[in-house]
């Protein structure tokens, strides 16, 4: 331990000597390091131009540093969390000026040295808390040390860290489309067709590229990199000694990281040390799929569970640098077997359904008590459907449905309701849909009858926009978020933006405009604006407002172009 922390040490040893500088991509001394990556982990040095890749003890800070020597340099830093969310803040410390030993190389004292790479309170540059993937980019930084701080809260895991000073040029991922949704283009009972447009790295970037499809039943992913902590979370990683203890600093592929080698070298394992104090226990195999396709983009997917929600998600990787960048996932249920059965649909709680092209859905509610009232709530993710609603086989509905939707009919003592979705010509369609006795009791937010967004044009200005949206009686949860689009997006392209039930967790957080509570008891006086500033002057952005219930169930109002003044 005392060789780790002297070569730690001695890396640090420029920002008080400048006998050294830290290392760059054009130095001898970072091309050694990049060929070893153990000595990388030691280090606590973030090198230019290369994701590292490293790991965090829970509760346990961790420092990494970052040297800018000239001024007005551009900086890019990106941290990828794998596995948990991450705390993590970037400041910057000025760099001494004067030199020790005259610029003769000689080496200070060792406790002099400690005195000058112990970093003083620097000034925040930025902080972020969550699992996004979130980059810190400035066009003209100052010179000075960097320091990146790091921690997790909720469990020992790993995580990417990648800077540079020439963003621009390097392109370290990979770039999505226009439209980065993966689409469901066919679907079976045991199939999927999957359909993404492809990534502009290839075609204009020149660039190779392969694409990763994950498959699973819990969740889309954010990142590759949490998709690899899962495939890899097994008890190795729950047995990372906490520090302090003695432990070999080159055993990191144990700790949740990938390794080519899966026999001799994990031996260690089967008998672990009584220092560690915990038992080796075996664990379920996780149930998520990664199959890497090249540069196709189209696939199909094949012996998965019938009638079984699946979550697809599609990574575009460089195959030079190996980082990759997520397309925004989708999810599908597959088609029920041969024979079809009617879903029995339970008092205020959600059920997800697919209607294939043209064909039906049947689904039975049967309150288990007296009521007087029965109330429907459908949510049509993806394109228009038809529902029917029959009483104790008499005909009480028959609508066609788009976004969502919300169905009061009287009720009757012992009723049971039969509703039927279909299909439309167009395409496959996914639903959400709750049926309840008690609407005061559900996880579908209140929604006025008109959910459409309205701007203001005398409002606009060259950088900013106002809008305004109708409430309800009970008090939600309202997100907007602006995204800036082409002059040529029209409705068409806006209807297609992509699967209407992905809530605002989807949405980058730079998208962010804010989110705000609002009611009122009168429903003629229900209504909010608001500004959005710090807009491009002559662009257009779609504005989305979602509405999130006391379930946690959000829903996205008719999404609204807005263009900018060009001149003011």
């Amino acid at each position: 331990m005392a060789l780790l922390r002297c070569c730690v040490l001695w890396l640090l040893l420029p920002v008080g000597c400048g006998a050294q500088k830290l290392p760059t991509r054009d130095e001898e001394l970072f091309q050694m390091q990049i060929r070893d990556k153990a000595f990388f982990h030691d280090s606590s040095v973030i090198p230019d131009g290369a994701e590292i890749s490293s790991y965090l003890f829970r509760d346990t800070l961790k420092r990494y540093f970052f040297v800018v020597e000239e001024d007005n340099t551009p900086l890019s830093v990106t941290v990828t969390p794998c596995d948990a969310p991450l705390e993590w803040k970037l400041s910057l410390q000025e760099l001494p000026e004067e030199t020790s030993g005259e610029g003769s190389g000689d080496p200070e004292p060792l406790e002099q040295q400690k005195q000058q790479i112990i970093p003083e309170k620097g000034t925040e540059l930025f902080s972020y808390k969550g699992n996004d993937v979130e980059c810190f980019i400035s066009s003209s930084s100052p010179s000075g040390l960097y320091q990146l701080e790091l921690l997790s809260t909720e469990k020992d895991t790993h995580f990417k860290v990648y800077a540079t000073t020439t963003p621009e040029s390097d392109q370290p991922y990979p770039e999505l489309p226009y439209d980065p949704r993966v689409d469901v283009t066919s679907l079976g009972r045991t199939t999927v067709t999957l359909a993404w447009k492809p990534s502009p790295t290839a075609s204009l970037l020149k660039q190779p590229i392969q694409y990763c499809v994950v498959i699973n039943k819990e969740h889309n992913f954010k990142s590759l990199c949490a998709v690899e902590a899962k495939l890899s979370a097994d008890d190795a990683f729950m047995m990372a000694p906490k520090p302090g203890l003695d432990f070999s600093p080159f055993d990191f592929a144990h700790f949740g990281f990938p390794s080519d080698s899966s026999g001799k070298e994990r031996s260690f394992l089967a008998k672990p040390s009584a220092k560690l104090g915990r038992q080796l226990y075996s664990r379920p195999k996780v149930d998520i799929q990664k199959i890497c396709i090249g540069n196709k983009n189209i696939f199909t997917i094949s012996d998965l569970k019938p009638d079984t929600q699946h979550y697809f998600d599609v990574f575009v990787v460089n195959s030079y640098s190996n980082t990759s960048t997520a397309y925004v996932g989708t999810f599908a249920r597959t088609k029920e077997e041969a024979k079809q059965k009617t879903v029995e649909l339970k008092d205020g709680k959600v059920t997800d359904v697919f209607v294939k092209r043209k064909g039906a859905k049947f689904l039975r509610f049967a309150p288990v008590s007296s009521h007087q009232k029965v109330t429907f709530f459908v949510h049509s993710c993806l394109d228009t459907v038809q529902i029917q609603v029959r009483r104790d086989g008499k005909l009480l509905l028959s609508q066609n449905v788009e976004g969502i939707r919300q169905f009061q009919l009287r009720g009757k003592p012992k009723a049971k309701y039969l509703i039927r979705l279909k299909g439309n010509k167009k395409g496959a369609s996914v639903l959400k849909i709750l049926a309840t006795t008690r609407p005061g009791k559900q996880a579908f937010p209140s929604l006025p009858e008109d959910t459409r967004i309205k701007a203001f044009d005398r409002l606009r200005t060259c950088s900013s926009a106002t809008v305004a949206w109708l409430g309800t009686q009970e008090r939600n949860k309202f997100c907007i978020y602006k995204k800036e689009v082409d002059e040529s997006y029209n409705e068409d392209q806006k209807k297609r933006e992509q699967n209407q039930c992905l809530g605002p967790d989807t949405r980058k957080k730079s998208e962010k405009v804010l989110c705000k509570y609002f009611h009122s008891q009168n429903l003629q006086k229900a209504v909010t604006t608001e500004t959005i500033r710090g807009l491009q002057p002559g662009r257009s952005y779609l504005l989305d407002v979602y509405v999130v219930g006391h379930g946690g169930h959000s829903v996205k109002y008719q999404g609204k172009v807005v263009k900018t003044r060009k001149f003011c």
